[in-house]
């Protein structure tokens, strides 16, 4: 199970670098405008993923950024958020490298943001919600790049795996 998940982390790296390079050229008007995303723009979905992967990962590791809410808005431009993005995803990797079997196997108990009563669980599921909650809101900034009349490129696991991945393989 481990490998699975510094494959995925890998795999986050590599589909946030390709979402950010297809929305680099894109105006401040762009970015912030609302497409219908749960978030509304690219700009908010974008900074939700960053803002929601460093809430699991203190969660997770008792470090990093603290947030309090999950539509909090930390970043003013664009170059701040790709910047946060590319920490986060590094720190996720790192992270995902030093995990154990029976870390991953073990509880831990956080609190959520939405509802402050302490929840006790297996890290290994937790560890799978963030992979899945950062596909699915990928899943929506590409639609919004569609939206936004931008070409879309593909984020499917399996053009990583054949592109940089191959040790997964």
């Amino acid at each position: 199970m481990l490998q699975h998940f510094q494959m995925f982390a890998a795999y986050n790296q590599w589909a946030n670098r390709t979402l950010y390079s297809a929305a680099q050229d894109l105006t401040a008007e762009e970015l912030n405008a609302d497409r219908g995303a749960f978030f509304g723009s690219l700009f908010a979905t974008l900074t939700h993923i960053v803002v929601t992967d460093r809430i699991w990962l203190r969660r997770f590791t008792n470090a990093g950024p603290l947030h309090s809410a999950l539509d909090e808005k930390p970043f003013k431009t664009f170059t701040e958020l790709a910047r946060a993005r590319q920490d986060e995803d590094r720190r996720i990797i790192d992270w995902c490298e030093a995990l154990t079997q029976e870390q991953l196997s073990g509880d831990f108990t956080y609190s959520p943001i939405t509802n402050p009563t302490p929840i006790s669980q297996k890290l290994g599921p937790a560890l799978a919600h963030l992979f899945n909650h950062q596909t699915h809101h990928r899943g929506q900034a590409h639609a919004t790049l569609t939206a936004l009349g931008q070409p879309s490129p593909s984020l499917d696991l399996i053009y990583f795996l054949r592109q940089e991945g191959r040790q997964w393989l």
